[in-house]
Formats: C-alpha cells, structure tokens, sequence
C-alpha cells in the first residue's frame, strides 16, 4: 500500500512538471507573438517610409529577429531592442509598445514622429535606452515615466514637448544622460533632480524654464556636462536668478554653460573647486562684479566665455598663468585699464575676443608670442598706439579686428607676412600713410576694413584686391585707383613718375638681363651640385644649413658612448639614441648604418630634404656628423615618442580632439614640404612611427630617409626604394611612381589607422578586405564598428557627436586613397575641411 502511495505521488509530481514545462513553453510562443502583434501595431500607424523599408522588411511571413531595427534575446526569445534611427518615418507611436516587456533599447531618433509620448511606455520596466529626439512630438512627459528604475539614458531634445518637467523624474537613480534641448518646457527645473546621483550629463538648452537654477543640482557630483543655454531663469519673486554657490561641489564636471539667460550676480568663487572644469560658458547673461580671480585656479579650464555681461574693473594678471586656455571671450562688458601683460604669454591660445571694453594703453610687442591664434579681436575699445610689427609673426591668425580704437601710425609692410589672415578691420582709427602692396600676397584675404582712417595713395589691385569694394575704403583723405572703388584716379604727376621709373628701367635693363643671366647660371650649378648630393655617398654635411656645429667626441659624451640605455628605437636605416649636452641640453641623434650603400645614401638624402625646411610640424634638424667611418644626425627631442608608440600603448590613449589635432598638424607638414617649399618634398614613407610628438603633443613628421625632392616642373619621378607595406599608394608599389599624390594616399591610411586603431596590415585583412574596404562598407550605418573601441569608451554618452564627425573624417580618408593619383584630394583642402571639423566639435553640443 505505501510503495503505491509512492507510486502515485510520483507520477502527480511528474505530471504537474510537464504541465509547468508546456504552460512555459506556450508562455513564451505567446510573448514573442505578444511582440509580434505589437510591432505590427506600430508599423500600422507608420503614414510614410519613403525607403519602404518597414513595408517590405516587416513580414508575417519572416521571423520577427529578422526585420530591419529589432534585436532579439536569444536567451528568452524576446525582443530586446528597436532602433529605426534615420529612416525618415512619420506617424505616432502605438500604445501596443508597451507590451513588449523586454525591450532594453528603444531609439526613433531623427524621423517625424508626431502626437504624444504614449503613457504605455512607462510599462517597459526593463527599459534603459530611450531615444526620441528630432521627432516632432507634442504634450507632457508622462508622470509614471519616473518608474522606469533601469532607465540610463533619456533623449528626447529637439521636438515639440512641453508643459514642465515630472518631479518623478527624481526616481531615475540609474540615469547616467537626460537632455531635452529645444523644446518647449516650462517650469521650474525639479528639485529632485538631486536623487539622481548616476546623472552625468544633463541638458536644458532652449526651453523656457524659469526660476532660480536649483541649489541641489549640486547634488549631483557625477555630473560631466550641464547646459542650461537660452532659458528665462528668475527668481521666485520674478528677479533675475543666479548661479548657485552649490556648482562648486559638481567636482567631476567638464562642461557648464548657461549662455543666454536672465542670470544676474557675480560669478560664484566657487568654480575654483571645479579643478577639471574645461568649458565654462556664462555669455548673454547680467552678470555684475569684477573678473573674480578664482577662475584662473582653474586648471585644466580650455574655453572661458563671458562676453555679453555687465562685468567691470580690470582683469587680473594671473590669466597669464592659464596655460590650458585656448579660447577666451570677454566682449562687450565694461571692463578698463589695460590690457595685463602677462595675458601675451599664452602662447598656445587660439581664440581671444576682448572687445567691446573700455581697455586703454598699447598693443605690445609681446603680442607675437601667440603663436598658434588664429582669432584676435581688440576692437571697440581705447587702445592708443601704433601697429607692431611683432603681429606678423601670428601666422596662423585668420581673422583680425582692431576696429574702433585710436591707432595711429602706418600699416605695417610686415602684415603681408600673416599668410593665413581671412579677415583684417582696421576702420574707425586714425591710421596713416598707404596701403601695404605686400597685403595683395595674402591668398587667403577676403574681407577687408580700411574705412574711416588717414589712408593715402593707390589701392592696390592685385590679389584679393580684386574682389574687394568701395565699402572697405571709405572716408579716407587721399586714396586713389580704380573708380568702381569710389576713389579719384591717381593724379598725373603719380603717372609721370611711374613714367620716369620705366625709362630708369629700361636705362638700366641691360645690367638686369646681365644679372638674371648670371643668377640662372648660379643656379643651374647648385641645382647639379643637389644632384651630385643624391649620388654621392661621402659626403661632410656638418653644417646640413645650422650654424651649430657638434663633434663626433661631443655625441660620444652626450650618449654615454652610444649606450644601449640612452637607446629610443632602432629603425630601417639605423640607430637613435637621447643626448644631452654639458649645457643641459637633450637631442636625439639619429645614428646611419654603414653596412649597405642603400642606407648612406638615406642619410645624403635626408640631409639634403631637410637642409632648407623650416616648419613647426617638421622634427627640426640641429646638425650632422660625417666621416667616412661615422655619419649621424642631431635632431630635436620628442619626449613623447611616436604616434605609432600612444596609439597602440595599454597604458595610454590618445582621446578624440588629440588624434583629431595629430592629423591636423600632419596635413600642415604635408600642405608645407607639397606646397610651401622651394623644391617640392615627397615623404614617401609617412605612417605613425614617424609621427613623433613634443612635450606639448604636437605633431612633428619625421624621418625623411626615401624622401624624394622634384625638379622644378616635375610633377612625379620613379623609384627603386620600397617603402613601407600598406602605406604605400597603388602606382608606387606596381611602376615606383612617386609624386605628392602618394604621400596623400599615405596621409589617408594613417588617418584611417589613428581612428579605428588598425594597421593596414592587420591579420584581419585578408583576400579582398583591406583597411579600405572595411571603412567604406562601414559608412554611413557601421561606423561604431570599425571605430577604436578605447574612444566609445572615453566618450560614452557623446559618442553620436563623434559618430557624425568620424563619418566626415573617414569620407575624407576614402577621397585621400583614391585609386587614381589625379582623383585624390590636395592637403591644403584636407586642412580645411578638418579645421571645419575641429571647430563643430568644440562648438557642437550634444541633442
């Protein structure tokens, strides 16, 4: 009786197993129809799909995993993600969404959807991802959004929602991202934004939100970015608000920008605590007080706009002591007295705007040290002196505004020297004498102010002279030239002296034609002499154009006899090793072996490349050392190594914005040795060990060794000389062309490698797939695929902003590796659209 008890137990225990077996299995054919039915729901109030890509995808006939935009959990056999971004659909979202309960992703990002967020969605409790901006969405945000406990990014910028935010929205403790830029949200920020201690980028930008900026968003002390732009913060009794005390406590943020707002008060000190704070942005705004000081113990701060205040006083000079700063924008407040001195030593800044002031003294001579601006604008204020001529050396600047001041004096000749200005506004001064013929050489020039000066004589005509009318010459005392220009011609007496001096010429023609004659001859000789270098294996080169001269002994000294610890690498054509000279000095010294005719005559070659080229993305030679035993050259020190040695280092990685600058500073070297030497200068083995970096990061190419110079009118030659596999550009590796195209084709595989951190002679490139044809298969969907996995990581929730610039970026790569020489693109257009890139990052905030 009990073993039938037993029995019987058994056999209900296994049966009720069963049961539960079946009961799941139709559990689950039931879900994944329930996400089957919904997803039809939502194609059926979809009103265009102008690629027809949901009409002829989305099948009965098809497994659901299958369509266009869903990912499936293999592991419970539901529907994890949707994600329809950029196909242009309109129509509203179905409320069946919301029984899809496993969905983890969800991103309509820039379609037309329209109508309101279906409250239905707050149902989907496993959701973390949710993207709808640049939609046409209207009404509130759900309150039951707030209920969402695994949300870690909310999206929803650029649409039509409005009403105010849910206090709710305080419940999404996981939330790492929340923007709604450009909508129409009024209200008060929450208070209870402060639960949100995962927040780490929160933007605001162009609503209407009012009220004070709550105090307790200094809460949040993993926030990385805050833009709170274009809003109408007050306080409760209708005052312009403030900034809160309590941002000094965010001490993990990057970014915080309140431009355009009712904001009023002094700047809080308490920025100072903010020690990785890099942008700061408070322009447009009421703000009163002085320049506090303690932003400058801010130490990693790059961009400081504060223009459009009611700031006053003077600044102060510890702004010299800034040396991060690369932007800075004070305009239009009411700042005087002078300009500090110390501002002139930060030699690495790129933008400075101080106009619209009330600054008095001179502009220094110490106005040259800026090396690498390229904005400059003093106008609008009371600066008295004349134009140094220490400005030429800004030769990078593009745009220059001393407009409304009280200078005096001449134009500078030396301004013609600025080889990339853009835009010059010198009017409303009280400048003298004529206008420099030398500014006709200036390429780039295509707006021009001279009104309201003293100018006198002829315009000149040449150049961009050409394009430029009467509006940039008026209320002069005595200009003369074309009458299109508004301008008298020049008088007679001007034409019988321009007479005279064409007599003069041709008195003494015969002495010029003599003179030109034995000048070709000279050189001629030197051209042959160049010639003979090419072929000559011994040759002494200790000059190599330096006026240093460094001993055979004095290098045995600095490198501890050629020791294996001052050792930095060991290369094709030789050795290199550190020096340092009794007087503290540190080279590199770049060591031949003599043990094969190929490699001497790399080393004639290189001295006889790098011999006339100065440029400050080039490794500068110091001078050589040859002997028939010995020949070395002594370069500069990179204390950052190569390229090659951060890009595929474990330790360190290089971010965006550096690789970005990297390849910036190459195209310059290239636009330089192509374009702006003498003698055109083919690298002919550019690639990222030969990239080397100074202590500031900056980009120096290196190691000429193959480097081939052309003869005057040469537009390619041949070669014997292999360079390096992968790098090399089709016509160079099959006939040994080289011309400048190749060193293009070079510059693209290397800017393709520095973002995707793969060699073109990766093992993953076999058969038909190259490093090539991996990005080009890559644009415009896949680019996340193929970019370095180290820079998804770094930028986290920006990587979208990256994404639309690496596509930019890689089209540009593809149009530098054009199979046809003729086809590829030149570097000084590659520089210009990668400055075009540079600047939408800097300025570009996230949707």
């Amino acid at each position: 009786m009990k073993k039938m008890v037993n029995l019987l137990s058994g056999l209900f225990l296994f049966l009720l197993s069963m049961h539960c077996f079946v009961a799941c299995l139709a559990s689950n054919t039931k879900n994944i129809t329930t996400d089957k039915y919904a997803l039809l729901a939502f194609k059926s109030l979809i009103t265009s799909d102008p690629y027809d890509i949901l009409a002829n995808n989305w099948s009965t006939s098809s497994p659901i995993c299958s369509w266009v935009g869903v990912t499936c959990d293999e592991r419970h056999n539901r529907v994890y993600g949707l994600n329809l971004t950029n196909m242009n659909l309109r129509g509203t979202i179905s409320p069946s969404i919301g029984n899809m309960s496993f969905l983890v992703i969800l991103d309509l990002h820039n379609n037309s959807f329209g109508g309101q967020m279906p409250k239905e969605i707050c149902w989907l409790r496993r959701l973390k991802f949710l993207r709808f901006s640049m939609n046409k969405f209207v009404g509130e945000i759900p309150a039951a959004l707030g209920e969402l406990s695994q949300l870690q990014y909310l999206r929803l910028g650029i649409n039509n929602f409005n009403g105010s935010i849910p206090q709710s929205i305080g419940n999404l403790r996981r939330l790492k991202l929340f923007t709604v830029v450009k909508n129409m949200f009024s209200g008060l920020i929450p208070q209870t934004i402060s639960n949100m201690s995962s927040l780490e980028y929160v933007g605001f930008s162009s609503n209407y939100f009012s009220g004070n900026i709550p105090p307790s968003i200094g809460n949040c002390t993993s926030l990385i970015d805050v833009f709170l732009d274009t809003n109408f913060f007050t306080d409760s009794c209708g005052i312009d608000g403030n900034i809160p005390l309590e941002v000094g406590n965010m001490s993990n943020l990057l970014s915080f920008s309140v431009n355009g707002n009712n904001i009023n008060g002094s700047i809080p000190g308490t920025f100072k605590d903010l020690h990785k704070l890099q942008g700061l942005d408070l322009r447009n705004n009421g703000l009163q007080g002085s320049f506090v000081k303690e932003l400058c113990q801010i130490d990693n701060l790059d961009e400081l706009y504060l223009e459009s205040n009611k700031l006053f006083g003077v600044l102060p000079t510890c702004l010299g002591n800034m040396t991060s700063l690369r932007k800075l924008y004070i305009g239009y407040n009411n700042l005087n007295s002078t300009i500090p001195s110390s501002l002139w030593s930060l030699r690495d800044i790129l933008q400075v705007d101080l106009s619209s002031n009330a600054f008095i003294g001179n502009i220094p001579l110490e106005i040259g040290n800026f090396k690498a601006i390229i904005l400059l604008d003093l106008s609008r204020n009371h600066i008295s002196s004349n134009i140094p001529t220490s400005i030429s050396s800004l030769r990078n600047l593009q745009n220059l505004s001393l407009a409304h001041n009280k200078l005096y004096g001449e134009i500078p000749t030396s301004l013609g020297e600025m080889i990339n200005l853009f835009s010059l506004d010198l009017s409303q001064n009280m400048i003298t004498g004529v206008i420099p013929k030398s500014l006709a050489s200036l390429l780039y020039l295509r707006n021009i102010n001279l009104s309201y000066n003293r100018l006198q004589g002829e315009i000149p005509d040449g150049g961009p002279f050409k394009n430029f009318t009467a509006e940039s010459y008026l209320h002069n005392e005595a200009l003369c030239g074309d009458p299109r220009l508004q301008v008298p011609l020049c008088d007679k007496q001007a034409k019988k002296m321009s007479m005279k001096k064409n007599l003069l010429l041709k008195c003494i023609l015969p002495i010029l034609v003599s003179t030109i004659f034995v000048v070709a001859c000279i050189i001629l000789v030197k051209l042959n002499k160049r010639k003979m270098v090419e072929n000559t294996l011994e040759r002494n080169l200790s000059t190599l154009g330096a006026p240093r001269r460094i001993s055979y002994y004095e290098l045995v000294q600095a490198t501890n006899g050629f020791n294996e610890s001052n050792l930095l690498g060991r290369g094709g054509f030789g050795s290199v090793y550190e020096g340092k000279l009794s007087n503290g000095e540190i080279f590199a010294v770049k060591v031949i072996d003599l043990n094969s005719e190929e490699k001497l005559r790399s080393f004639d070659r290189e001295c006889n490349a790098l011999r006339n080229l100065r440029h400050r993305n080039l490794v500068k030679i110091i001078s050589s050392c040859s002997n028939i035993d010995f020949k070395a050259l002594v370069m500069e020190f990179m204390s950052n190594g190569s390229v090659e040695k951060w890009l595929y280092s474990n330790n360190c990685c290089l971010n965006f914005l550096q690789r970005l600058n990297i390849m910036i500073d190459v195209a310059y070297a290239l636009e330089y040795l192509h374009h702006g030497s003498s003698i055109p200068v083919v690298h002919c083995d550019l690639k990222p060990s030969n990239v080397l970096l100074d202590e500031d990061m900056v980009a120096h190419v290196s190691d000429f060794g193959i480097a081939k110079l052309m003869d005057e009118g040469q537009s390619k030659t041949h070669t014997e000389t292999l360079a390096t596999i992968g790098y090399l550009a089709p016509e160079y590796g099959t006939k040994g062309i080289v011309s400048i195209k190749g060193d293009v084709y070079s510059y693209g595989i290397m800017l393709m490698e520095i973002f995707t951190r793969r060699k073109p002679t990766d093992d993953m490139f076999v058969e038909d797939l190259t490093l090539k044809t991996w990005i080009s298969e890559s644009l415009p969907n896949s680019i996340m695929d193929v970019l370095d996995s180290r820079l998804v990581q770094q930028n986290g929730g920006k990587i979208d902003d990256i994404l639309s610039c690496m596509s930019s970026i890689f089209g540009l790569a593809l149009n530098c590796c054009k199979d046809s020489p003729e086809e590829r693109i030149n570097m000084e257009d590659v520089i210009k659209m990668l400055i075009k890139i540079k600047t939408m990052v800097l300025d570009e905030n996230m949707v």
